[in-house]
């Protein structure tokens, strides 16, 4: 396959990644009102699904009341918000790069890994009900694939530019003896 043709689909998978970390990010910010309009959404479902519906009415009066008293708490989710707006960003660089910028693939990898056990853990400790652990678990279900199948790309065009997988680094010297920039 050529250089090209793999960059298309690097690129096509990393955007992917970019825009469901820009969605996550935009979306933790208007929480309160987010849940409200789901509460509104899923209440005709409240006899087929209760356990559902009742959870995202907790949900939503956890969110009113903590938002009454204690507003700072929401700087929280602000924070989480950030968070996956900034990882949006850093993926910039495997968009412009990716053999170089590999390192960013790579974290997102183990990010996603990550989340199988923050969510298998922390989630009964804070009382989260299992079908949402399953929400929960599905970020990393949607977007280890991409970045595994971008990660597999860029190790195929080091191959194909003739270095061992891993030698394309910012610290390793190009052709003419100095270190990349």
């Amino acid at each position: 396959m050529e250089i090209e043709t793999r960059l298309r689909r690097i690129r096509g998978w990393l955007w992917v990644v970019v825009v469901g970390l820009f969605l996550s990010g935009v979306t933790a910010f208007p929480l309160e009102i987010e849940v409200r309009w789901l509460l509104r959404a899923a209440d005709p479902l409240a006899d087929q699904f209760p356990a559902l519906v009742g959870w995202i009415e907790r949900v939503h009066v956890g969110l009113v009341e903590t938002g009454e008293r204690y507003p700072f708490m929401r700087y929280g989710t602000d924070w989480l918000a950030f968070a996956h707006l900034v990882l949006a960003v850093a993926f910039w660089g495997p968009l412009r790069d990716p053999v170089r910028n590999v390192w960013v693939v790579q974290l997102g990898m183990i990010a996603c890994v990550g989340i199988v056990p923050l969510a298998l853990i922390c989630g009964p400790l804070r009382e989260i009900p299992w079908f949402w652990t399953v929400v929960d678990l599905s970020f990393a279900v949607g977007a280890f694939p991409p970045l595994w199948i971008a990660y597999r790309h860029i190790r195929a065009i080091e191959a194909q530019q003739g270095g061992p997988p891993g030698t394309a680094r910012w610290w390793a010297p190009d052709d003419s003896g100095s270190a990349r920039n």
